[in-house]
């Protein structure tokens, strides 16, 4: 429309009419009436100064900026020393000197989001997410483009592939690949799991996490200020609750949240790993008599197979809980399975504290637990005399298969995964 209003009086009279670009300002760019006021210029003019800044990025903009708009807003009134840790915007030079430096394009919907935020501080808690167990914990932060290209692997097994985060507690990142080599996607963004069957030690399978930077951070930020992540402890909790997952029995309820957990997980040999969150809370109306004690639990727990194993045992994470009108109770706890999914039931029994001989059982809904998808290292080594092992590989000893986490202190099967050798650099 700019270069048409050259040739004709009229076009460029309707070129110059500023509610053409007031919606364009904002649809593209989210220019709000009093941003426009500060900068005392015309709708045109803003539009036409943006674009000459981040025209390149007009696909993605929008969509990110209101992405961060609205986990700053989210944040800013649950965690805001999360906020503090987040820097500032990057120039269009910086990333540039980056792709010169990895040599390597970095994706626009990335770069776009540079532009708004530099990721943040290498500080706890992280950006992306926390995850606390007994005896560990993770946090993950999202990486400033710096510290990104300072992690970027070349190494065989990663070739080309960028970290986006980093838990300085684990060592964990999520890396997002900038070619498609070693069976990845251009782009796709994934956990790294080492493969501790393969002979080749450059063999790292991975569990997916988004397709692009845009899915995946979008995705993300909406389960944050959907209430979909749990801030707990001014930290976002990457636990996931089905909406379905809740039972009634009488005046308790009890809904449980899950999450799978990539750095205690492996591919070869299948051992997945998931926390669940379980909260139980008496109706506020209940009531006073009908306070009551936990005593003990009982789970049937069921593999992707159909194998069924049966724990029970007295209280939740060794503790008994006292349970009264409108109050909440909340643990967390951890099984494995040696398939990619799998569910648990069951039900605690409590008994009345005003009536001591009188005993209930409250409802565990099911609730089922699946593993991301991932992909297997195209750089496994299989030589001829390991084809029939390989070829039942995901057989299990049934008495191993999973694990009803309050008696996970006794019964540890956790894999001790060791650390990739190229890592982000650590900063205290």
């Amino acid at each position: 429309i700019c270069s048409c209003c050259c040739l004709s009086r009229r076009l460029n009279q309707l070129s110059s009419h500023d509610p053409l670009w007031k919606r364009h300002c904002k649809k593209y760019w989210l220019i709000s009436e009093e941003e426009k006021s500060q900068r005392n210029q015309t709708w045109k003019a803003l539009f036409i100064s943006t674009y000459s800044d981040l025209g390149r990025y007009i696909r993605y903009y929008a969509t990110l900026k209101k992405a961060w708009d609205d986990l700053e807003k989210y944040l800013g009134q649950r965690c805001p020393r999360m906020i503090g840790s987040l820097k500032e915007s990057v120039r269009e030079e910086d990333l540039d000197a980056v792709e010169a430096q990895i040599g390597c394009k970095l994706p626009d919907d990335y770069r776009c989001s540079f532009r708004i935020h530099n990721g943040q501080k290498l500080v706890v808690p992280g950006l992306m997410g926390s995850m606390a167990l007994s005896n560990h914990y993770r946090s993950e932060d999202l990486l400033d483009i710096d510290t990104a290209a300072g992690g970027f692997q070349q190494r065989l097994g990663l070739k080309q592939c960028l970290p986006l985060t980093f838990c300085i507690h684990t060592g964990l990142s999520q890396y997002m690949a900038l070619e498609s080599v070693e069976g990845r996607n251009k782009y796709e963004i994934f956990y790294q799991c080492p493969d501790q069957m393969a002979r080749n030690p450059s063999a790292i399978d991975m569990f997916i996490t988004g397709t692009s930077y845009l899915e995946w951070f979008t995705s993300y930020v909406n389960k944050v200020v959907t209430g979909g992540y749990p801030i707990i402890r001014d930290q976002i909790f990457r636990y996931v609750h089905d909406k379905e997952c809740v039972a009634t029995t009488g005046d308790i309820t009890v809904s449980v949240s899950t999450s799978f957990l990539p750095e205690l997980s492996s591919v070869h040999p299948p051992h997945y790993f998931f926390t669940y969150r379980i909260r139980i809370e008496m109706s506020k109306d209940a009531l006073p008599e009908k306070a009551c004690q936990l005593d003990s639990r009982y789970w049937r727990i069921t593999n992707a197979k159909g194998d069924v194993e049966e724990v029970q045992g007295p209280g939740v994470v060794g503790e008994f809980p006292i349970i009264s009108p409108g109050r909440v109770y909340e643990y967390t706890s951890c099984t494995t399975f040696s398939t990619t999914s799998g569910y648990m039931e069951g039900y605690y029994t409590f008994h009345c504290l005003y009536y001591k001989d009188k005993f209930f059982n409250v409802t565990i809904p099911r609730f089922h637990m699946v593993c991301p998808t991932f992909k297997v290292s195209t750089a496994r080594m299989v030589s001829a005399d390991t084809v029939e092992t390989n070829h039942n590989e995901y057989a299990v000893d049934e008495d191993e298969d999973s694990t009803d986490t309050d008696e996970y202190e006794d019964r540890r099967r956790v894999l001790d995964i060791p650390a990739p050798s190229g890592r982000c650099p650590r900063h205290t």
